[in-house]
C-alpha cells in the first residue's frame, strides 16, 4: 500500500528542488522566466510530473521546453542528491495549462460584465410597457361610470312617467286609456 503523504512531502520537495536548481545552476540562453507551479509523484515514488509555465510567447515556450528537456539529467541527479530516497524519480515536465484557462475564463468574466452592464443601462432608460401599478384597484373613474349608468336610467324613468302622468286627459278623474 502506498503512503499518499509521503508522495505528497516528496513533490513538494522535488519542487523545490527544481525550482532552485534551475535557478542557481541551469545557465542554458533558452531557458526563459520558467515558474514551477506543481509537482505529482506517483504512489510507487517512481515518477515525477513537474508542471510548469512560461511567460513569454510561444517561441519561448518551445525554447524553454527544450531547455528543459536537455537539462532533465542534472535535475534527477540533484533531486536524488537532496532528496535521499533509493530511487530518484524520472522527471517529466509537463507545460501546465492553468494560464491559458485563466485567460479563457477572464475573458468569458469580461463579457459577462459587459452583458450585464448593458442590461443594466437598458433597465434603468426603460419605461413600463402599461401602467405602472398592473394591478387593477376601483378607482374613481369606475364609480363615476356607474353614477352616469344610474342618471341615464332615472332620466329614462322620469320622462315616461311624465307622459303619464302629467297634462290633461279626456276623462277626467279616470283611469288613463290607452
Amino acid at each position: 500500500m502506498t503512503d499518499t503523504a509521503r508522495a505528497r512531502k516528496l513533490a513538494d520537495r522535488i519542487r523545490v528542488v527544481v525550482a532552485e536548481t534551475l535557478q542557481r545552476r541551469i545557465k542554458d540562453p533558452r531557458l526563459g522566466y520558467v515558474t514551477i507551479t506543481d509537482t505529482r509523484v506517483t504512489g510507487d515514488l517512481r515518477e515525477a510530473t513537474v508542471f510548469y509555465t512560461v511567460y513569454g510567447d510561444d517561441e519561448e515556450r518551445a525554447a524553454s521546453a527544450a531547455a528543459l528537456e536537455s537539462a532533465k539529467g542534472v535535475l534527477r541527479s540533484e533531486v536524488g542528491r537532496q532528496t535521499g530516497v533509493r530511487f530518484t524519480p524520472t522527471l517529466a515536465f509537463v507545460a501546465d495549462a492553468l494560464p491559458d484557462n485563466a485567460k479563457t475564463i477572464d475573458d468569458l468574466l469580461a463579457k459577462a460584465r459587459a452583458a450585464d452592464e448593458e442590461v443594466r443601462k437598458t433597465a434603468t432608460d426603460a419605461q413600463y410597457a402599461g401602467e405602472a401599478d398592473p394591478y387593477r384597484k376601483p378607482s374613481d373613474d369606475d364609480a363615476d361610470d356607474d353614477d352616469d349608468a344610474d342618471v341615464d336610467i332615472a332620466d329614462a324613468s322620469d320622462g315616461a312617467s311624465d307622459d303619464t302622468s302629467g297634462g290633461t286627459s279626456d276623462t277626467e278623474g279616470g283611469p288613463a286609456s290607452a
